[in-house]
């Protein structure tokens, strides 16, 4: 167990809940990169595998924790794409009238 690698996974993990709450509020996916997230992702998921493949510990709570936060940014993203093509499909409805 390394605590510079704690650190580093409780200081991703404290940004987190500022980008989803961030997410969840605005409904737009402006300033989001849904490739980023998922590299982000990939290396969470990687971290884990390394910690029960070599090193298993508490710490491979942390990598679980921070990638659920991704994924629950993930599942917002497209979420406010579908918000953002409904309205886009209203605003186009009542322009034809």
């Amino acid at each position: 167990m390394s605590f510079f690698e704690i650190t580093m996974l409780i200081c991703f993990g404290a940004a987190w809940p500022f980008s989803i709450l961030k997410s969840y509020r605005s409904r737009r996916t402006a300033g989001k990169s849904v490739q980023f997230l998922f590299i982000v992702l990939i290396g969470y998921i990687a971290g884990v595998l390394h910690k029960i493949t070599h090193s298993y510990d508490i710490v491979t709570a942390l990598y679980c924790i921070n990638g659920t936060m991704v994924m629950m940014d993930i599942g917002l993203y497209f979420r406010n794409r579908r918000i953002e093509s409904h309205e886009a499909a209203l605003h186009q409805t009542d322009i034809s009238y």
